[in-house]
C-alpha cells in the first residue's frame, strides 16, 4: 500500500511541475493551428511534462515576442522570418505546418478574369504588405501584364467574401485551404491561382513554428519535447481530420462547421504531403526565396539560410 501512495504522490508531483510555455498564434485559431489543439486536448504536451498555453498575438507579433523571449514558440512565415533574420531578431523556423504553400490569387468567377493579362484595371484587395505589392508585380510583369494599372486598396483583414461581394475589390490573395474551401460550403464560385504555379519561388513554408536561438542553446530538450507532441497533434489532424475539427470547433466555438470540417479535410492531405516527415523543411526552398527577396531589395544583404530553420528537432 506504502508502494502504491508513493508512486502516486511521485506522478502527481511530476504533473505540479509541468513547465508553462507559451504559444503565439499568427492570426485568430484556424485549421492551420489544429495540431497544437489536438496536442493539448489529448494529452500529448501534459505527457512531455508541458503546460501549453496558446494565444493571439496583440500588439506585438509573434515573431517579436519569441524573439525577446515573452513567448517560447509561435507561428509565423518564411517571409516573415528572412526578413526578421535580415533585421537581426535571433528566431528560427524549427518545423513546417503545411509543407507547400497552399496560397494563390483568387476572384469571383463572374468577374470575367482569365489570365493575368486581365488583372489590368482591376482593384487588388491588400492587407497592405510590401512584399505583398512586390509579388502582384513580379508576377504581373513575368506574364506581360502591366502592374501600374492594377488599384492596390488597403483593406486590412477584411474577409475575401465581404470584399468580392460588396464590391471593395476585384482580387486578393487568399489561403485555399479557408477561403477556396469556404467559396465551396457557401456556394461562391470563384476562381483560383495557385502561387506555387506562376513560379517555383513563391512554393516557400507558410504557415511555420518559430522559436529563438536563445531556447534553442539553452533548453534544447524543451524544444524536443513541446515538436514530438506537436508531431503527434498534427499526425492525429492527418489520420482523424473530423475528429481534429471537432476538438479545433471546442476551442474555438465562433467558428463555421462545416468550413472547419471540410478545410480539415482539405488540409489532412496537404500538412505533410510528400515530405519524408510531418514538419521538414529544405534549404533549397528557404535559399530560393530568401534569394528573391534580396533581389527585390527586402534584404540589405543576403541571410544565412542555414541559421533561419532547423530539422534537428523534429521526432
Amino acid at each position: 500500500m506504502r508502494t502504491v501512495v508513493f508512486f502516486l504522490v511521485a506522478f502527481l508531483g511530476i504533473l505540479s511541475f509541468s513547465e508553462k510555455v507559451t504559444l503565439v498564434l499568427d492570426w485568430y485559431p484556424n485549421t492551420n493551428h489544429t495540431g497544437f489543439y489536438v496536442a493539448k486536448e489529448l494529452g500529448f504536451y501534459r505527457a512531455e511534462g508541458l503546460e501549453v498555453e496558446i494565444v493571439q498575438p496583440s500588439r506585438l507579433a509573434a515573431e517579436q515576442l519569441v524573439a525577446t523571449g515573452r513567448a517560447e514558440f509561435g507561428v509565423s512565415y518564411q517571409e516573415a522570418v528572412t526578413l526578421a533574420r535580415g533585421e537581426g531578431y535571433p528566431i528560427v523556423s524549427i518545423a513546417a505546418i503545411i509543407q507547400h504553400n497552399t496560397s494563390g490569387f483568387a476572384w469571383l468567377k463572374s468577374e470575367g478574369i482569365e489570365s493575368v493579362k486581365d488583372w489590368e484595371g482591376k482593384r487588388y484587395g491588400s492587407w497592405g504588405s510590401p512584399i505583398e505589392e512586390a509579388t502582384v508585380r513580379y508576377v504581373m510583369e513575368k506574364f506581360g501584364a502591366d502592374p501600374s494599372k492594377v488599384k492596390f486598396v488597403n483593406v486590412g483583414q477584411m474577409d475575401f467574401f465581404a470584399g468580392t461581394l460588396n464590391d471593395v475589390f476585384d482580387f486578393a490573395w487568399v489561403f485555399y485551404g479557408w477561403d477556396g474551401v469556404a467559396s465551396k460550403v457557401k456556394g461562391v464560385e470563384i476562381v483560383f491561382l495557385p502561387l506555387k504555379e506562376l513560379d517555383e519561388v513563391f512554393d516557400y513554408y507558410t504557415p511555420v513554428i518559430i522559436t529563438s536561438e536563445d531556447l534553442i542553446k539553452k533548453k534544447p530538450d524543451l524544444v524536443r519535447r513541446f515538436l514530438r507532441a506537436t508531431a503527434k497533434g498534427y499526425e492525429f489532424a492527418i489520420e482523424k481530420p473530423v475528429e481534429a475539427a471537432g476538438i479545433l470547433l471546442k476551442y474555438a466555438p465562433e467558428l463555421d462547421r462545416e468550413i472547419v470540417v471540410e478545410s480539415q479535410k482539405y488540409l489532412s492531405e496537404h500538412y505533410k504531403a510528400d515530405a519524408p516527415k510531418w514538419g521538414y523543411q529544405k534549404e533549397e526552398v528557404w535559399r530560393r526565396y530568401a534569394e528573391w527577396l534580396a533581389s527585390r531589395g527586402f534584404l540589405a544583404k543576403m541571410i544565412d539560410v542555414k541559421k533561419a530553420f532547423t530539422n534537428e528537432f523534429l521526432p
